[in-house]
């Protein structure tokens, strides 16, 4: 059974009192394959890549449409938890608080296992309580191909029904010993995510070389997820 953290922490947002321009949830690996170093760049480089200047503009460019985001770590089939549940972005202050959580978020013991269909419907299951919103955007970031659970091919079309757009944030090897070789692997895995993961209109793949390279790669993703919908035609009263 998925921990019961995770429907605990996650419900709490679901009620909508204002106009939601998007909801965003972002699903971030904590496998066997990130080890503790790695971690810390995840969460450093996410928390950095919210505070970035021109990201917290995007974020925060019409108050009176907001966005949600929630964060969640994945793993192995039954092993996920929301490290910072829904927020409605609607002031700096509460950006910052958001902001402030990821920074102060310490890993958990989590099993080895890469359950990235798993990771996926999950994530579809928190963006199933914003159908109000405009647009709803999952994030899925990982350094290997799935190796237990279903398989993301079988659950991405799902998404694409419930008007899910599913990106992915790919983290190739960051080993320096392995010089040219991590380019390939780089592109192999990007290949993977892009044919068996992403989902949904306009759905593409982001790609960081090594955790290292994962603040500049997910500020390029985030600019590009919110990008300013036409809002020209929506009510906002």
């Amino acid at each position: 059974m998925i921990r019961t953290v995770v429907f605990a922490l996650a419900l709490g947002g679901t009620a909508q009192a204002e106009p939601c321009r998007q909801a965003l949830a972002l699903g971030l690996d904590v496998s066997g394959s990130v080890d503790a170093r790695e971690y810390r760049l995840q969460l450093e480089g996410l928390a950095a890549a919210f505070d970035n200047a021109a990201v917290r503009s995007a974020l925060l460019s019409s108050p009176g449409a907001p966005v949600s985001v929630i964060v969640y770590e994945w793993s192995g089939p039954s092993d996920q938890a929301v490290i910072a549940p829904w927020v409605s972005m609607q002031d700096a202050a509460t950006l910052d608080g958001f902001i402030e959580t990821l920074r102060q978020t310490t890993r958990r013991d989590a099993s080895p296992g890469t359950a990235i269909g798993v990771a996926v419907s999950l994530g579809a299951s928190f963006l199933d309580g914003k159908s109000d919103c405009w647009k709803r955007t999952l994030d899925i970031s990982g350094d290997g191909k799935s190796n237990l659970g279903p398989r993301p091919r079988d659950v991405k079309d799902a998404m694409a029904a419930k008007g899910i757009t599913v990106n992915a944030l790919v983290i190739g090897a960051d080993n320096p010993s392995s010089g040219d070789t991590r380019q390939a692997e780089i592109g192999e895995l990007s290949s993977y995510f892009r044919a068996e993961v992403i989902a949904g209109q306009d759905a593409f793949v982001e790609t960081a070389l090594g955790f290292d390279d994962y603040e500049a790669a997910m500020t390029r993703k985030l600019l590009r997820e919110l990008e300013v919908l036409a809002v020209s035609d929506l009510s906002l009263d």
